[in-house]
């Protein structure tokens, strides 16, 4: 019987797994692993953003071109609608245009939303950790203290139960002394 064949990947495919090659999964890739500062969060939007504006324009280029007589002017128009700012001095004649345009609205806002969305919930985690942090801080001399006064009751214990043999010595001591009339 014959042994059923397994799909492994090979090396060249984990090493692109590992690095990946084109500029926005090599950007995601760095903002997954690393803990995001301003300037990571600042780089993913404005590389979504022109990533929405290049490939809208060109699309509407493509789709449009009497209205759009080159992929510069569809840019330009992406970005007016990107941004909601919306000058009306371009607006897709064409069925195809207009279907980009609703397209570019919606990809483009939600896209923006879900990246806007992830770098916030990145950095309260963040905030939530370093209040925690300062608070275990704060927290430390307190319980320092209370390891000591820890530290002090068992010795304390020690010591009362070392009077206590002697007082219960003592006590036989006594007891042996004095003869019972």
């Amino acid at each position: 019987m014959a042994r059923p064949r397994v799909n492994t990947p090979s090396t060249a495919q984990l090493r692109n797994m590992a690095h990946p090659q084109n500029l926005f999964e090599r950007r995601m890739s760095k903002f997954l692993r690393e803990p995001p500062s301003v300037r990571l969060a600042a780089n993913v939007i404005v590389t979504a953003t022109a990533l929405v504006v290049v490939v809208g324009g060109v699309l509407i280029r493509l789709l449009d071109h009497k209205e759009y007589s080159s992929v510069w002017v569809g840019m330009w128009w992406i970005l007016e609608t990107i941004t909601t700012v919306g000058y009306g001095d371009y607006t897709p004649k064409a069925i195809t245009g207009r279907l980009v345009s609703a397209a570019v609205m919606l990809w483009g806002v939600a896209f923006l939303a879900i990246i806007t969305a992830a770098i916030t919930s990145v950095f309260v985690a963040r905030a939530q950790r370093e209040r925690a942090l300062g608070q275990a801080e704060e927290e430390a001399p307190v319980m320092a203290g209370l390891v000591r006064v820890d530290q002090q009751l068992a010795d304390l214990t020690e010591h009362s139960k070392q009077v206590d043999e002697r007082l219960e010595q003592l006590m036989q001591l006594i007891e042996r002394s004095n003869p019972k009339p």
